[in-house]
C-alpha cells in the first residue's frame, strides 16, 4: 500500500475517528485504526464493538492495500508532522513508513484481516435531515439522559417518528427533555440511540458543519443498529433494547398556574442561588410564583439567598421546590428569550415550554419542601 495526501486532511480523518477506538481491549486490533486504500480513496475506520466511525477521503495512490495502525501512535505521529504532503507506505511484512518532508517514522502494523467487520445497516428505514437541526435536537435533550444503568434503555434518547413529526426524548427519572421538528417522511419509526453515540455525533457535527451549512445527515436504521452519514463520515452504533417510558402520558395535559418569564433572568437567578449549594452544603431551591414575580430562596450551611424575578403569573400562587441543576440545565437548553412555566401545584412536575410554538418541552420534577 502506498498513498499521499495533505497532512491537514489526514489529521482531520484520524482525529475524528479516534472516539470509537477502544482504550483497552483483549483484541489488540480494536486499539488501532484500520487504514484502507482503494481506487484513489482512503478510508480510516475505528470500532469498539459498540460504536464505529469511518471517514473516506481522496488521496493519490499508487498501490492499494490495508493495515491496522495503533491509534494513539498514528495520531501523535501525523499531528506532529510538518505541514505538507504525507506519504504512507506499507509492505507485505506490515512495516509502515510515514513520511513528510525530511521527517520519517517507521512502525509495525497489524494484519487488516484481524479488524472486526462493522455491522451492515440494511433495510429501507431511512431518512435525512439538516445537520444543524439534528445537532440541535440532540444537544437540547442530551442533558436529561439517565446516567444510571438500572434501566439501560433510558441511557439513550428515543427517536419517535410519526406522520412527518420527529420527537427526540430523554428521561432520567427526575426530568424529561423533548425536541420536536417536522421532517419529510411519513413513516412510523421508533428507536433508542445510546447517549455516548449521540454525544459523539454532536461533537463530530460541531467540527465538520456550521449552523448555516446545507449539509444533510442520512439516517439508516436496522433492527439492532443505526448509521449516520454526513460529509464522508459514517457513524455506526448499536441501538438500545427495552421499553422506553410512555413520554406522552408523563406530560401533564392541563395546568392551573401559568407563568411567563424571561429565560435569562430566571436562569441568572437560579445560578446565583446555586452559589451556596455544593456537595457538602446540599439543598433545594424554593420558588414562590406570585402575581407579578418569582421569589427565589435557598438556605444551606454556607448561607442563604433571597432573590426575585419579574414575571407574569396567571392562576393560583404556587410555592415549589426543585433541584437547582435540573432547572438550570433545562433553562440553558431553551432557545427563546421568554418561556412559559406550567404547574398544577407544589407536587406536580414543572412544565417548561416556548410561548409561541411547541418545538421543545422540558419537565422538572419537584421536591417536597419542609414547612
Amino acid at each position: 500500500m502506498k498513498f499521499t495526501c495533505e497532512k491537514a486532511l489526514l489529521c482531520e480523518a484520524i482525529n475524528n475517528v479516534l472516539p470509537a477506538v477502544s482504550s483497552k481491549s483483549t483484541l489488540i486490533a480494536l486499539e488501532g485504526i484500520l487504514i484502507s486504500c482503494k481506487n484513489q480513496e482512503l478510508t480510516c475506520t475505528s470500532y469498539n464493538l459498540e460504536l464505529g466511525i469511518s471517514k473516506t477521503i481522496e488521496v493519490q495512490s499508487s498501490e492499494d492495500g490495508a493495515v491496522i495502525l495503533n491509534a494513539s501512535l498514528l495520531s501523535n505521529i501525523v499531528n506532529k508532522m510538518p505541514n505538507g504532503m504525507v506519504t504512507i507506505t506499507c509492505d507485505e511484512k506490515l512495516l509502515t513508513v510515514i513520511s513528510c518532508n525530511e521527517v520519517e517514522f517507521t512502525i509495525l502494523g497489524l494484519n487488516a484481516a484481524e479488524f472486526p467487520d462493522m455491522p451492515a445497516v440494511e433495510g429501507d428505514q431511512s431518512f435525512s435531515l439538516p445537520a444543524f437541526l439534528l445537532k440541535s435536537m440532540i444537544s437540547k435533550t442530551l442533558f436529561a439522559i439517565s446516567q444510571n444503568d438500572q434501566n439501560p434503555v433510558h441511557t439513550g434518547s428515543l427517536f419517535d417518528l410519526n406522520d412527518g413529526i420527529l420527537h427526540v426524548v430523554s428521561v432520567d427519572g427526575y426530568r424529561l427533555a423533548m425536541r420536536k421538528e417536522k421532517i419529510n417522511l411519513m413513516n412510523q419509526l421508533k428507536f433508542v440511540v445510546p447517549g455516548k453515540t449521540l454525544s459523539e455525533i454532536v461533537k463530530l457535527l460541531s467540527k465538520i458543519t456550521g449552523d448555516d451549512d446545507d449539509d444533510q445527515v442520512g439516517v439508516h436504521v436496522s433492527k439492532k443498529h443505526i448509521c449516520f452519514s454526513v460529509s464522508g463520515y459514517q457513524v455506526i452504533s448499536r441501538l438500545l433494547e427495552g421499553e422506553f417510558i410512555n413520554y406522552k402520558n408523563a406530560i401533564p395535559k392541563e395546568s392551573l398556574t401559568t407563568v411567563q418569564v424571561e429565560t435569562k433572568a430566571f436562569l441568572d437567578s437560579i445560578n446565583r442561588a446555586s452559589i451556596i449549594i455544593n456537595e457538602r452544603a446540599k439543598s433545594h431551591i424554593r420558588c414562590s410564583f406570585l402575581d407579578s414575580e418569582i421569589k427565589v430562596f435557598c438556605e444551606t450551611a454556607l448561607g442563604k439567598i433571597s432573590d426575585s424575578v419579574h414575571a407574569s403569573c396567571d392562576g393560583p400562587e404556587v410555592v415549589i421546590g426543585f433541584n437547582n441543576r435540573y432547572m438550570a440545565d433545562a433553562l440553558k437548553a431553551c432557545e427563546c428569550e421568554n418561556i412559559c412555566l406550567r404547574m398544577n401545584g407544589p407536587i406536580s412536575p414543572i412544565k417548561i415550554e416556548p410561548i409561541d410554538d411547541d418545538s421543545f418541552l422540558y419537565l422538572v420534577l419537584p421536591v417536597r419542601l419542609n414547612s
